[in-house]
């Protein structure tokens, strides 16, 4: 896997702590940059760490499903992505407080579970861990920090594409890999 690939599934997995920045930044009222790197660093050290340890969960699993292994990486980079895009037209609950510790864990928690079943798909596809962990916690720190600027400015038009695009990427990229696979 090249570096452009990575980075569209960094782009991909970072559309959630992207989408849910910019519906923190509608309920602050007049957002920091201490505030937006805040949210911005927790969401990307989750994003970081959560592919890490699906890694190592999906290496101890790798040589029992070796010869599936494609097929099992582009059902969950797919259904990943669907369920991105279906949930991107459904209301989204206004978060209270996502600047209280606790909440701005269960948000970095949540947005990255995709994180770790792509970590997953990286073991089985034999892909070293540390160059797409770096990636994936880059881009979505580099589209947090602005996405709660955005979210302050512009929220209610933004945070659904966002999710959008973001599950087409990895739709896309479970079917390259398939291709790949199989020819």
């Amino acid at each position: 896997m090249n570096l452009i690939e990575i980075s569209i599934i960094a782009l991909g997995l970072a559309m959630d702590a992207f989408a849910v920045s910019i519906i923190s930044g509608l309920t602050i009222n007049s957002p920091r940059i201490r505030d937006a790197l805040r949210i911005a660093v927790f969401f990307a050290l989750f994003q970081a760490v959560m592919p890490w340890m699906g890694w190592v969960v999906g290496l101890r699993l790798r040589d029992l499903i070796s010869s599936i292994d494609h097929w099992i990486a582009f059902g969950l980079l797919s259904m990943i992505g669907l369920k991105l895009i279906l949930e991107s037209g459904r209301a989204k609950p206004k978060v209270i407080d996502p600047l209280r510790t606790y909440t701005l864990l269960l948000l970095s928690l949540s947005t990255s579970i995709d994180a770790l079943v792509v970590g997953v798909s990286f073991s089985f596809l034999d892909v070293s861990i540390v160059i797409p962990s770096m990636i994936i916690g880059g881009v979505t720190l580099s589209l947090s920090f602005p996405g709660v600027y955005l979210g302050h400015r512009f929220g209610l038009l933004l945070g659904g594409k966002a999710e959008i695009a973001g599950g087409l990427f990895l739709i896309g990229m479970g079917i390259k890999i398939l291709i790949e696979h199989l020819s």
